[in-house]
């Protein structure tokens, strides 16, 4: 039975369900405390940075320095969240951030925080958040039931668009009251806070029946699964279509508020904090919008509105006019980025679900900050207007290639686990790290169903390249025109193993019976290992 959300409208769970999980409800508290202490940092930082450059470019680099180790440290982030213990892993990371934070907060009170330092410390907590993404999105499936998933996704939405709601309002009372380096010791006090919870979630032990992968192997198994989905390559591609144009908003709202308003830190707080408003009623209102919209329509309806929200802050003079625009833009962006998010888990087999979600993460930071830096320069050189109506255009030009690259329909598509292949029997014994393995499949064919038999093993070649092959050809016999033999290359016998013990499903299992039903007898399996 598929497990997959449909595009077509459905009824939507509660997004409270999940917090009726004690602990679930302790660290989704703990993770909201950090989220807001995140964003009083990149307040606090833009802030500095802006007394002190004035430079559009160098306010912009805030957000490309947070959100640039996502894009550098994804996927091998994904992998160790795949292979290490996960609470241990979040506790040693948060640990980390702790550190960082105290020295960022020590040397900005002493006066001693000059642009470079305040960027690279900025870059080094990014790498400790990109490290916490991924392993905190796998860890859901263990908190919660998988029939709310859905749910929990929507609840990070409100826990990150809540945080966007209060922590810019509160940076910007501190900052003007206090300074930024209270703003910055307030977010290291919130890793301390997610260390405890952590610490006193205990997860129940579960026997694995493999061995954790090696690092190596892992990162490049992430990276072959995400190259031959083409729906998680779909999922990326609309992401990043609404991320690049939309981080506009991000990396120039603060020149809006300082320059074309003349507002100080309370005031560029409470814009945020308008997009933080409009972006928790998007959430709750999301339930009910899916009811009524296919997903591909909720994203059309919500790039739309975002266009126009660029363009009203492009030319808008007024403080309530730029307010007033920026809820409907807090609820567009929530309203994208949670239904991708939502698709993306959901569909994602457990075997490589963190590093698919690190992959989203990577094109997630990776579009925000190198839009961010773009827009910048092109404020830069052109003006805040020329860079709003641009970003608009190519908000626009993204919603209408939805009529060509939609979300595609996975309702009918089994991602749950599927063993079905027999376990091999070999005269030899070969260790985990042997390799390479060529298999062959070998399968007697008639000439009346060549031509389907061959386009039916097209859904089999993405299968074997999607769980561990990094070679694939099929091929015919010179000397029996009626065989035809298929061979892909593994790259360990682990890797091999793994795919006869978890890694297919059952979408999966679906295209290799169709397939084998054109042939006119069972296949003959072969596995040939290196002779060095």
């Amino acid at each position: 039975m598929s497990a997959e959300p449909s595009l077509a409208p459905s009824t939507a769970p509660s997004a409270w369900a999940p917090l009726r999980i004690a602990a679930y409800r302790s660290l989704w508290l703990a993770l909201l405390a950090s989220n807001i202490g995140t964003w009083m940092q990149t307040v606090g930082a833009q802030w500095l940075l802006v007394e002190q450059s004035g430079s559009d470019t160098l306010v912009a680099v805030v957000q490309t320095a947070s959100t640039l180790p996502i894009v550098l440290l994804a996927l091998p982030s994904g992998a160790l969240a795949d292979t290490l213990d996960r609470r241990r892993l979040l506790i040693a990371v948060q640990g980390f951030l702790v550190g960082v934070g105290t020295l960022l907060t020590v040397l900005t009170l002493a006066g001693r925080m000059p642009a470079t330092l305040l960027l690279t410390l900025t870059f080094a907590l990014g790498a400790g958040q990109a490290l916490t993404a991924p392993a905190w999105q796998a860890v859901i499936p263990e908190l919660v039931p998988r029939p709310q998933l859905a749910s929990a996704s929507a609840l990070g939405a409100i826990s990150m668009n809540l945080a966007r709601a209060v922590g810019p309002a509160v940076a910007g009372v501190l900052i003007a009251r206090t300074g930024a380096g209270v703003v910055f010791g307030l977010n290291t006090l919130t890793f301390a806070v997610f260390v405890l919870a952590l610490w006193r979630w205990h997860p129940p032990a579960a026997g694995m029946a493999d061995a954790p992968e090696r690092f190596g192997a892992a990162v490049r198994a992430g990276g072959r699964y995400v190259r031959h989905s083409p729906v998680v390559r779909r999922i990326l591609l609309r992401a990043a279509l609404f991320l690049v144009p939309g981080s506009a908003l991000w990396a120039l709202l603060p020149l809006v508020a300082s320059r074309r308003l003349g507002l100080g830190s309370g005031g560029y707080g409470i814009l945020l904090g308008a997009v933080g408003v409009g972006a928790v009623a998007g959430a709750l209102l999301l339930p009910r919008l899916r009811a009524r919209w296919s997903v591909n329509r909720l994203l059309s309806v919500a790039g739309a509105v975002f266009a126009v929200v660029l363009v009203a802050l492009g030319t808008a003079r007024s403080e309530t006019v730029v307010v007033v625009a920026l809820l409907p833009a807090g609820v567009a962006w929530v309203m994208v980025l949670s239904s991708v998010n939502a698709t993306m888990q959901l569909f994602l087999p457990n075997w490589v679900r963190a590093r698919g979600l690190a992959v989203y993460q990577m094109i997630f930071a990776g579009a925000q900050a190198a839009g961010a830096l773009a827009w910048g320069a092109l404020s830069d050189a052109s003006g805040l207007v020329v860079a709003h109506l641009a970003a608009a255009a190519l908000m626009a030009a993204g919603v209408l290639t939805m009529r060509w690259w939609p979300l595609r329909d996975t309702s009918g598509m089994n991602q749950e686990p599927a063993v079905f292949w027999p376990e091999p029997h070999l005269e030899l014994d070969p260790e985990d790290h042997d390799g390479p393995v060529l298999v062959t499949v070998s399968y007697p064919v008639s000439p009346a169903h060549e031509q389907a038999f061959v386009e039916a093993m097209e859904a089999v070649r993405r299968t074997r390249l999607r769980t561990g092959a990094a070679r694939w050809g099929l091929f015919r016999d010179g000397e029996e025109p009626d065989r035809f033999v298929e061979a892909y290359l593994v790259p360990s016998w682990d890797e091999h193993r793994r795919q006869h013990t978890g890694r297919l499903t059952g979408t999966d299992r679906a295209a290799e019976e169709r397939a084998q039903a054109l042939a006119d007898g069972p296949p003959r399996v072969t596995h040939l290992l290196s002779a060095r």
